[in-house]
């Protein structure tokens, strides 16, 4: 008698011969289309003023989405926790005024589907990679996704990671490269650049970096 369980279908992540690319469209931007789209916007809602003028700034200098953090996830629970729900309305609002779609992390499976209602794209933060209930929360509100790269988990971690998004019956995913820990005070996190390519060749799923948490300053962004 076998002892091998029941044959796993192929993997939804993985590079398919009828696909080249998934084109995720948000609004009237569309990822994994050879356009350069940007995502910019500060760590944290604070306030309407500062957001509006944020996304207006964006918008004038070819940002494609805006994207703030509306509930906050800190290393100390003493730091500033963000404006939760009055954030996201603060956020919708920034976006419509400058006509940007709009990006925040969800950091609760209970916090998803509100989010869905008022915010474009659902971001997962590198540190909730692998925590499946929210990776499934937000699959299932069928707004598109950013699953961003845990600080230690290898390209096969990942793309599983992005499996449960897609197994949820949602497509809409985009995985963002945003650098590994590696133990150099002078930076954050290490970008990874070939791990673009090696998912490019591996997965249709549309690739982004994110060289904020690389570099240890903003001096040092650009």
């Amino acid at each position: 008698m076998s002892d091998s369980g029941p044959t796993e279908p192929a993997l939804k992540s993985h590079r398919r011969s009828d696909v080249e690319t998934t084109i995720v469209s948000v609004r009237n931007v569309r990822f994994g289309d050879g356009s350069y789209p940007v995502v910019a916007g500060p760590v944290a809602v604070e306030s309407e003023e500062q957001m509006i003028a944020v996304a207006q700034t964006a918008a004038e200098h070819g940002a494609s989405i805006v994207r703030g953090g509306t509930f906050r996830a800190e290393t100390s629970p003493y730091r500033y926790r963000g404006l939760g729900e009055e954030g996201l309305w603060i956020l919708e609002h920034a976006g419509r005024e400058a006509g940007l779609p709009t990006m925040t992390e969800v950091l609760e499976p209970g916090h998803a589907a509100l989010i869905a209602e008022h915010i474009d794209v659902l971001e997962i933060g590198p540190d909730n990679m692998q925590n499946f209930v929210l990776v499934r929360a937000a699959g299932a509100t069928g707004r598109p996704v950013m699953l961003h790269r845990g600080p230690s988990a290898t390209i096969d971690e990942w793309l599983m990671a992005a499996e449960y998004i897609m197994a949820e019956g949602n497509n809409q995913v985009i995985l963002c490269e945003r650098g590994s820990r590696t133990f150099d005070p002078r930076t954050s996190d290490t970008l990874d650049i070939s791990a673009v390519p090696v998912v490019q060749r591996m997965s249709h799923l549309p690739v982004v970096i994110d060289p904020a948490p690389s570099v240890g300053g903003k001096d040092l962004i650009q």
